[in-house]
């Protein structure tokens, strides 16, 4: 017998919208650097290059990232005064919201490596 479709909201009505909302959070925060980013933000406000550095992301395609999470408002950009002028990036308070599904993807993250690991 085939398992029965049950739509995450638990309603099935609901589950065209709740593919439309997961999408919508897969453009925010989807891609490979995006959420890396967020983490290593955590730790508190980082110039552009040790962004670069820490993350080992090339200057290029850290401004776009940067750029879609300033867009999405999830991180702040701040021009400093200084000479050479120097760019610091910080995490928005909006950026908590986001701490449930970091924390839940870590958990997920952990089991599955631990499952692969263990599998002969």
């Amino acid at each position: 017998m085939a398992k029965q479709h049950i739509c995450i909201t638990g309603n099935a009505d609901h589950c065209p919208k709740a593919r439309m909302t997961i999408q919508d959070t897969l453009d925010v925060v989807g891609g490979k650097w995006k959420l890396v980013l967020i983490s290593i933000l955590r730790d508190g406000k980082k110039r552009f290059r040790e962004l670069s550095r820490e993350a080992e992301i090339s200057p290029r395609i850290l401004s776009k990232e940067l750029q879609e999470l300033e867009m999405n408002g999830l991180v702040t950009r701040t021009v400093c005064n200084t000479r050479p002028v120097t760019v610091e990036y910080a995490l928005t308070p909006y950026s908590d919201t986001l701490s449930e599904v970091i924390i839940a993807m870590h958990k997920w993250g952990k089991q599955h490596r631990e499952k692969i690991i263990e599998t002969p």
